[in-house]
């Protein structure tokens, strides 16, 4: 009868013996897959970092360009007059009384005989309309079938800046109605007709008929007194009248209104604000990450992590570093803003307060430029520097978790080997004892054929 199971033929337990002996064999996986789930804690928490860093970098970007410290806000004290800023607006008053509002030309063809218009699609006449804006004649050419909406269609295809509508009275007569798209005296139109019939619409017109052709709203531009002095615009928006800002007016006023532009101390309080949020809280994170507590033994992931640690330190080291040229304030702590036990940052409010009253230092204090060899930049330009390396493709963040990736993927690798050599042993194992099976089922058979005779012999010679 043939061997189906190790172990049979030799009464051993084997599948106890080869599974222990496998386990011995890949007793270094625990090692393995532990520093494999550490490798991949620290590869996320690079990520964070990494993220982190990204912030702090966003805010002292924007703490290290003239925008940040240039804005302003602008304020009326009446509201037919508004500002806006275009540029670099200097901070100030000023005085705006609005004359005039720009308008656009309204002009009219259809007080024919009626008196009110002409009749539903009467014909205009054959010849030529010629519309006249600025430098710039534009003809049409008529013949005995136009009408006036035929007329209103061929202006409007001409793309002069006139926009032509025909109007339909109560009565069902018909007046031919041109507006400028553009208000101000520069947009202003005329028009002038040569027609074979001078009898006719277009004839009339041409001819200067008194109500063939009327100008019923004339172009005019908008005219405002500037701390009392006349400034004219062809619309209602200033765009030039003040260096960086345009001013917008809405009703003509019989009094002034008082514009005012000052320095948007706020925006600029919170983008400091904001940047020593983010230094917080990267200090925070590498801070938590190698710590070490002395009571419970407890380490933090990264603690004696060398690259960690000298992020950490080089960040603190630039919160202390000194503005040279800047102004009157050359280090965080003249604003207000020191650093607490622990490495965070702490802002005074009213020191900072106090601080905004002078936008022209504290603009220094982070923003200035590098000299030619890269140094005594401002705090924003040196920590954007530090961080966009930091943040580079082949930077330390970067760098480090290539790093990682490489041990994890080694780790991955030795795992491999060993549960290879352990299903290399187990087939070995399993091989040597299915021959010991076989061999002692052998042994055991001819035990039992030589205890068979020797039993028959006996029984013979008695």
């Amino acid at each position: 009868m043939a061997i189906t199971s190790v172990g049979i033929g030799s009464g051993l337990e084997v599948d106890k013996i080869v599974t222990q002996l496998v386990e011995l064999e890949k007793a270094p996986l625990k090692t393995l897959e532990a520093k494999a789930e550490t490798i991949t804690s620290k590869i996320s928490t690079y990520a964070e970092i990494k993220s982190l860093t990204d912030t702090l970098n966003t805010a002292a970007a924007k703490l290290s360009r003239d925008s940040a410290w240039n804005g302003v806000n602008i304020s009326a004290s009446n509201s037919n007059v508004s500002g806006a800023m275009t540029g670099i607006a200097q901070p100030g008053s000023y005085s705006v009384q609005v004359k005039q509002l720009a308008q656009s030309q309204t002009s009219v063809i259809g007080n024919g005989a009626s008196g009110v218009g002409f009749a539903k699609d009467a014909k205009v006449g054959a010849g030529t309309f010629t519309l006249t804006v600025g430098a710039k004649t534009f003809d049409v050419t008529l013949n005995g079938s136009d009408t006036l909406t035929t007329l209103a269609t061929a202006i409007n295809e001409k793309n002069s800046g006139v926009q032509a509508t025909v109007i339909t009275n109560a009565d069902g007569t018909q007046r031919l109605m041109m507006r400028s798209k553009s208000t101000g005296t520069d947009a202003v139109f005329s028009v002038a007709a040569t027609a074979s019939d001078p009898g006719s619409i277009l004839g009339n017109i041409g001819g200067a008929t008194p109500g063939y052709y009327t100008v019923s709203q004339a172009a005019q531009n908008a005219k405002i007194e500037l701390n009392g002095v006349e400034v004219e615009s062809t619309s209602n928006t200033f765009t030039d009248a003040l260096p960086g800002m345009s001013l917008t007016v809405s009703t003509v006023s019989t009094s002034p209104t008082l514009i005012t532009v000052a320095a948007d101390t706020k925006a600029m309080k919170e983008g400091i604000q904001a940047f020593v949020d983010a230094y917080n809280a990267l200090n925070d994170k590498m801070s938590a990450l190698t710590k070490y507590d002395a009571e419970t033994g407890v380490k933090g992931l990264m603690q004696g992590d060398s690259t960690t640690v000298s992020i950490q330190n080089a960040l603190r080291m630039l919160t202390m570093n000194v503005v040279k040229g800047g102004g009157a304030f050359t280090r965080l702590s003249d604003i207000g803003i020191q650093m607490e036990q622990g490495g965070n940052l702490s802002v005074n409010d009213t020191d900072l307060t106090k601080a905004l009253t002078d936008v022209s230092s504290l603009k220094g204090l982070f923003a200035t430029k590098t000299d030619s060899l890269g140094a005594n930049g401002g705090i924003g330009v040196n920590f954007k520097s530090f961080t966009d390396g930091l943040l580079a493709y082949e930077g330390t963040l970067n760098a480090k978790t290539d790093s990682l990736e490489s041990s994890l993927k080694r780790n991955g690798a030795d795992q491999d080997k060993v549960n290879n050599r352990a299903s290399t042993l187990e087939s070995r194992l399993l091989a040597q004892y299915t021959a010991l099976d076989v061999k002692m089922a052998s042994l055991n058979a001819l035990d039992a054929y030589v205890t068979q005779q020797v039993a028959s012999w006996n029984k013979s010679t008695s």
